[in-house]
């Protein structure tokens, strides 16, 4: 059976640490990737209601201190007319993490956002809902009828 021989001299097993650790630091933080999942009514990922409707969701168990998440948005076009929007994430169905427009421009916009975990930690389970309504824009036509739609997903979802 083989051994393995350590080497007496502590200055050179200090510097086979040291080497060691630093080579962990370049490594960086262990991630764990989060998946979400479409919820929209009309099977896809696109609204034109004007209250906040989920459009993606996802059920985690925060054993991490921070979510960190990138998502795109694009308004619709209606008879030349841009929808614009805004968007927001929903903890626990009560408590908005984080929110932002989305521009009546018909180009899409890629916000990012790092929500806090450590109010949540104790949870057994934390509801993360991406949201987004429709507030400027054409009121008929459009994908669903209803005037311009906001198309959104999340690009990543990163527990850290």
């Amino acid at each position: 059976m083989p051994r393995i021989v350590r080497t007496p001299d502590l200055m050179q097993r200090v510097a086979q640490l040291e080497s060691q650790v630093a080579a962990l630091r370049r490594a960086g933080w262990e991630r764990d990737e989060l998946p979400f999942y479409p919820t929209s009514l009309h099977t896809m990922p696109y609204e034109d209601s004007t209250s906040f409707i989920t459009l993606w969701e996802a059920i985690l168990s925060p054993r991490t201190a921070t979510l960190s998440i990138g998502m795109v948005f694009i308004g619709d076009q209606v008879s030349a007319v841009n929808t614009g929007g805004s968007w927001q994430i929903l903890l626990d169905g009560a408590t908005v993490a984080a929110s932002g427009s989305v521009p009546a421009l018909f180009s899409y916009v890629f916000p990012t956002a790092v929500i806090d975990l450590t109010p949540y930690r104790a949870s057994a389970s934390l509801k993360v809902q991406i949201q987004v309504r429709r507030t400027a824009g054409a009121t008929t036509g459009g994908k669903f009828g209803g005037g311009g739609s906001i198309g959104g997903a999340p690009t990543y979802a990163r527990l850290l």
